[in-house]
């Protein structure tokens, strides 16, 4: 009887941590370039004294879900959808890289490229991307950026800088408290983009399932329901079986 405890006990614990991990996607439906957090539970025995009765079930990280969002043509030259594979360079909260596919992008009263987050845009030389004052700008497909200088004309047109967007392999990509991407092998960095890395004027929504997510939480809230019925139950058991050991005795 113990041992159904501490299973159903486990169980959950696990199955709340779950409905944590879709509570989050649920609140992010409408964040672009988000990427749909994935969670699991799996089995893990207790190792010690004595016969190996007890067994763990316990919230797993599974990573992201890797499908690309829904495109929303937006016009607006500072919002860029990513190709599938490719992730926009930023700049992380304690310093280094990081990325996003969130690209909504902004410009500061400085003149500082930043992300809806506030994070500061990289240049391919790993620098923050700073626009000097304009009247027109334009993002190529590879990342570059082009503005024409206040007061000048048409044929002024110049380059100022490449966005740095890299390719990225999923796998070697992690998900931070902060939202933002992390290399897992930071040896080997992730390289830039060749060719066309972006569309402006366009931003990837957030691939999560809103009517999905809303059943699978239901699926949990159902399933934790089920758990504490087991301990419950288990909790009356044990109290029958110690008053049928009183009488006994």
């Amino acid at each position: 009887m113990d041992k159904a405890l501490y299973v159903a006990m486990t169980g959950a614990r696990a199955s709340l941590q779950a409905q944590g991990t879709v509570s989050h996607n649920i609140a992010n439906t409408d964040t672009p370039g988000f990427k749909e957090a994935l969670a699991n539970t799996e089995a893990f025995a207790i190792r010690g004294e004595g016969f190996a009765s007890r067994v763990d079930a316990i919230h797993v990280d599974a990573g992201f879900n890797r499908r690309v969002g829904a495109q929303h043509i937006t016009g607006n030259p500072l919002d860029l959808s990513l190709q599938a594979g490719s992730w926009l360079t930023v700049q992380a909260p304690g310093g280094g890289e990081a990325y996003t596919r969130g690209a909504a992008l902004s410009l500061t009263p400085n003149g500082q490229l930043v992300t809806a987050g506030g994070h500061a845009v990289l240049d391919e030389n790993e620098n923050p991307i700073a626009i000097p004052p304009h009247q027109a700008m334009e993002i190529g497909n590879d990342g570059t950026i082009s503005i024409i200088p206040l007061g000048e004309g048409p044929q002024t047109m110049a380059v100022i800088g490449r966005i740095k967007v890299v390719a990225a392999e999923d796998a070697r990509l992690e998900r931070g408290l902060d939202g933002l991407f992390r290399n897992t092998d930071p040896q080997q960095p992730f390289v830039q983009t060749q060719g066309k890395a972006l569309e402006s004027g366009q931003l990837e929504g957030s691939n999560v399932d809103a009517a999905g997510a809303l059943v699978q939480m239901i699926q949990l809230q159902r399933q934790y329901e089920m758990q504490v019925k087991v301990i419950k139950h288990g909790d009356e058991n044990a109290r029958s079986a110690n008053s049928l050991l009183r009488l006994n005795g």
